[in-house]
């Protein structure tokens, strides 16, 4: 008999964790320990719930790669107890922390599923209980004891994605989250939908590596219809930075003003690392199908391909935290590393 699966609940902040008092209609914290009280229809579910929650609930706004670390330390800590994983988080920057924690979980097999809500749990409307409890079932699922999900997801509003493949597209709609370049991998209807041949298969009997180290010194650099030089020259030239994204147009096309070609490659050629992702929700990069992203080609601009902006920023903290450099950082960030590109 297989046996029940064993689910860590982490709480960071955000809406998700927050009630409203029926009498004064204030909101307060929250009790995690409380959770089968509170929402008794976790009863139903075939898993035991544990919760853990950082000492200091934090608002999205303030994450960093520091409570990133954290929440991968919790995890390692605790991988061999559970066998699976949800994280609750704010809204606002959830696709930055799913996107940086797949980078931080080498070896991942198991699932990781951030989760959160756009109203308060104790709110009339609320899709905070949906959301909590169906991410609890997508971690739960497996299959004669293996885990069905074995790679960082984000559930919201009926849908399982792939997390660094996940941008926030709206503040106000439940449905606040896409994944325009990836196919959803799971879907919560009247019965879950998997779809299996979607989901990362990682290498088998593999162990568990944290990979906190992220290198913030980077920057993103978004085009648009006359961009001052003196601004680009300020940024390009700048000692701090050790990579930097253009938000370009399209698929990764950018003016040709020869002054600004020269500073990326002198920028270039100074070792700075420099990756092209769209300013578009949906679409990919590909640099030379137009003659205005042919030059970026040639000076050697990184093709972030389809890759989302949070991922982007994610991977290059990761890449720079882990002392890649020169032409293995061009050739590692081109290369999919965990289902963030296609």
């Amino acid at each position: 008999m297989t046996k029940q699966p064993h689910i860590l609940l982490i709480y960071t902040g955000g809406t998700i964790g927050m009630i409203k008092d029926v009498e004064t209609g204030a909101l307060k914290a929250f009790d995690f320990n409380s959770l089968l009280v509170k929402i008794p229809e976790l009863r139903l579910l075939d898993c035991t719930i544990d919760t853990i929650s950082f000492d200091e609930p934090i608002d999205s706004s303030n994450m960093n790669p520091k409570y990133w670390g954290d929440i991968a330390t919790i995890i390692g800590e605790n991988y061999l107890k559970y066998d699976g994983f949800v994280v609750l988080h704010g809204s606002d920057t959830m696709s930055y922390s799913a996107s940086a924690l797949s980078f931080m979980l080498e070896n991942l097999a198991k699932p990781v599923i951030f989760t959160g809500s756009q109203l308060p749990i104790g709110d009339l409307r609320t899709d905070a209980k949906e959301n909590l409890i169906t991410s609890i079932q997508m971690a739960s699922l497996n299959i004669e004891g293996i885990p069905v999900i074995r790679e960082v997801g984000l559930y919201f509003e009926y849908k399982l994605y792939r997390g660094n493949r996940t941008t926030k597209l709206n503040a106000e709609h439940f449905e606040a989250f896409e994944s325009l370049n990836y196919p959803h991998l799971a879907e919560s209807g009247v019965h879950l939908k998997v779809n299996s041949e979607h989901l990362w298969k990682p290498t088998p009997n593999t162990k568990l590596i944290l990979r906190t180290a992220m290198d913030t010194n980077i920057g993103v650099l978004k085009l648009f219809p006359g961009i001052s030089r003196p601004i680009c020259e300020a940024i390009l030239r700048s000692k701090l930075i050790k990579g930097l994204i253009i938000e370009t147009y399209g698929s990764g096309n950018a003016t040709s003003e020869a002054w600004f070609i020269k500073l990326l490659s002198e920028a270039i050629n100074n070792g700075l690392h420099i990756i092209n992702v769209t300013q578009c929700a949906g679409g990919s990069v590909n640099m030379g199908q137009y003659e205005t992203s042919s030059q970026l080609k040639l000076i050697g601009v990184i093709s972030g391909k389809d890759i989302t902006i949070e991922a982007a920023i994610a991977k290059m903290m990761y890449l720079l935290g882990e002392k890649i450099e020169g032409k293995e950082f061009k050739t590692i960030f081109e290369t999919s590393l965990r289902g963030e590109m296609s």
